[in-house]
């Protein structure tokens, strides 16, 4: 699998850029109106889907923390450069700053944290697992 070693959080912040920056549209435009049984109906923009895209993949991404391998790290050094590059960019560039383009940095935050915290554990696990004192008896 080629995704293993990519940011999957790039592709919301592809996706907010392609929007604001080449097709000029507000984040604010509500894509179409979700019915409640309330009788209300809750109206859903392009900002709440490309943050809703951004959760799920985030769940994705730690699903992939948790296997080691040097792909893994590569994974979370690339997550590490986006999350930076992100920041400076909401700091930077006007059409950066924005609530949703703000919740697509706090999912990358917890991508890179999320992701170096569950490599470690799981290779402190396994390091705990391989000693001998923890071996069962062969008898």
């Amino acid at each position: 699998m080629y995704l293993i070693s990519f940011p999957l959080i790039l592709l919301p912040f592809v996706l907010y850029h392609m929007v604001a920056f080449l097709l000029q549209m507000e984040l604010g435009t509500v894509v179409f109106s979700a019915p409640l049984l309330s009788g209300r109906s809750m109206p859903v923009s392009i900002g709440d889907l490309l943050v809703l895209l951004g959760v799920l993949l985030l769940y994705i991404e730690i699903l992939k923390a948790t296997r080691i391998s040097s792909k893994a790290i590569v994974d979370h050094v690339l997550s590490f450069f986006l999350f930076i590059g992100m920041v400076v960019e909401f700091i930077v560039v006007q059409k950066a700053a924005t609530s949703t383009f703000m919740m697509l940095i706090a999912l990358s935050f917890v991508d890179v944290i999320g992701g170096f915290t569950i490599t470690i554990r799981t290779a402190q696990r396994d390091i705990a697992l391989d000693r001998p004192e923890n071996m069962a008896p062969h008898g």
